[in-house]
């Protein structure tokens, strides 16, 4: 077996015992895993576990729920679960049962799921507070909300029912903004699998392929490590390029156009993102390099903004200078650059943010914004960076630009002296895109 990175059952411990430590006297708290979900008839769309569960359990199979109660005699920790069932694992694989549950995932107490019911609300019993993710699960919201009534109907036999509840998510989403070393590891091994696969693209594209066969070469890259896709890839073509979230990936590849694909490796629920653009035929037009550079002197000088005490906004402005610098030379803006930006007449190119938080979710959990005011950056958060331009065909636009569309996407962690590009694996350079391009013609 490969020798790969993980996270081990002291980590997870460790998480658990940081909220537990955050939770009020007499409190619990809830937190389902992910159901299975049809996708037709007698077939389910692949599992993917709740991130938050994920995060705190490692568990990694559906119908399990997660409670933690401090300073509870019997235990901290509480994991529903299937039990383990050989004729049905003969047909939908192993299941940890509730024994795997305290001998492999660290759990105090467990209890088959089928219990989940009647033992709930003996937890919820003589509790102030209710720790939970109200509104994430409508059906899961009901069936806490029956414990609760359960519990409140026992009131005269002198049992005290949960007066409040808090929210959960801000304190799993703000541990979850600072990457620990091993989650820095599970995600430089998926931004490493992103970069071949990205690589692999550039060296198979040619004329006259079809969209989704350069996404079969990015999909084989992921599974040949085990991975899946962190999201629906992004093979857009030509005109295609200038749609963000262009995933149908059936059209034709143009001699002359470019190619835009914005696709990620996740390796066990962690994430990478990476958006690469390049000329089908291998060698950028003069209109194309032009354009190609100004986002790519944008990604710099954003990347070059990211280190700690930085606010997060500072990134996006400083992406937005060098654009509409850019645009503004090129003579696609005309109006004086105070106003473009104050005013965002670089909007009708650039719609976008230059970048969201990377981590178990692609874009990943934590506030943008502390009261009122933009987060400063710390050691440990991951962001991407992926300024863009995408030049409508309309009437007062050069043709030459038209259905131009460029992105650029790495994958950024901060660190206590600046920043590390997880994904610098795979080139951006326009000399080194047509280099590798030129070369890879003959595999």
């Amino acid at each position: 077996m490969r020798d790969t990175p993980h996270i081990s059952a002291a980590e997870y411990a460790k998480r658990r015992q940081r909220v537990l430590d955050q939770l009020g006297a007499d409190s619990i708290a809830i937190i389902n895993s992910s159901g299975l979900k049809t996708r037709n008839h007698d077939a389910e769309y692949i599992f993917r576990q709740d991130s938050d569960f994920y995060y705190l359990t490692g568990f990694n199979e559906p119908e399990a729920v997660a409670v933690l109660i401090p300073n509870r005699a019997e235990g901290e920790y509480v994991l529903f679960c299937r039990e383990r069932d050989p004729a049905a694992e003969q047909w939908t694989g192993y299941r940890a049962g509730v024994e795997g549950a305290k001998s492999q995932y660290g759990a105090s107490e467990s209890y088959p799921i089928s219990q989940l019911n009647e033992v709930m609300p003996k937890l919820l019993a003589n509790k102030d507070q209710v720790y939970y993710r109200l509104g994430m699960d409508w059906t899961f919201d009901q069936q806490v909300f029956t414990w609760l009534n359960s519990v409140r109907a026992q009131v005269r036999a002198g049992v005290k029912a949960p007066q409040t509840f808090k929210v959960l998510d801000q304190i799993i989403h703000e541990m979850r903004l600072i990457k620990s070393e091993a989650e820095l590891d599970m995600m430089r091994h998926a931004a490493k699998t992103s970069a071949r696969a990205h690589t692999r693209a550039m060296q198979v594209c040619k004329p006259d392929m079809y969209e989704y066969e350069v996404e079969a070469a990015i999909a084989y890259e992921f599974r040949r490590d085990g991975m899946e896709t962190a999201y629906t890839s992004i093979v857009g073509g030509g005109k295609n390029g200038c749609i963000l979230h262009y995933i149908e990936n059936r059209d034709r590849l143009n001699d002359g156009d470019l190619l835009l694909i914005d696709a990620g490796a996740e390796y066990h629920c962690y994430a990478s993102d990476i958006t690469r653009t390049f000329p089908v035929n291998g060698k950028f037009s003069p209109a194309q390099k032009a354009l190609y550079q100004i986002v790519l002197n944008a990604q710099y000088a954003a990347i070059n903004t990211v280190r700690p005490n930085v606010l997060w906004d500072d990134i996006h402005q400083a992406a937005v200078h060098a654009l509409v610098d850019g645009l503004i030379e090129l003579g696609l803006l005309t109006e004086a650059k105070d106003k473009i930006i104050a005013e965002g007449l670089y909007r009708k190119f650039y719609m976008h943010r230059t970048g969201h938080w990377l981590g178990l979710d692609v874009h990943d959990v934590g506030a943008y914004k502390v009261e009122g005011a933009w987060r400063r950056l710390e050691a440990g958060m991951v962001l991407t960076v992926e300024p863009g331009l995408y030049i409508p065909a309309e009437e007062g636009i050069d043709p030459q630009w038209w259905h131009i569309g460029i992105r650029i996407e790495d994958d950024v962690l901060v660190t206590a002296e600046g920043r590390e590009v997880l994904t610098a694996g795979v080139v951006k350079e326009i000399a080194d895109i047509e280099a590798l391009m030129a070369a890879g013609k003959d595999i």
